[in-house]
């Protein structure tokens, strides 16, 4: 379970359960990954659908 709640780095909403997102991080360097969550959290920067649509 994360520790804190993810939000869009553009808007700043936070990003509920379910919800379709998007995340640009970068392709890691090394294998073995297991912890997709805390990784994500870690590494990536997550954009709601609004904000993706917005920018199109």
């Amino acid at each position: 379970m994360l520790k804190t709640i993810p939000k869009c780095h553009k808007c700043g909403k936070e990003i509920d359960k379910n919800e379709e997102i998007y995340v640009k991080l970068r392709y890691p360097k090394w294998g073995g990954m297991t912890e997709i969550k805390a990784y994500l959290q870690n590494e990536g920067k997550f954009f709601c659908e609004k904000c993706i649509e917005d920018k199109v």
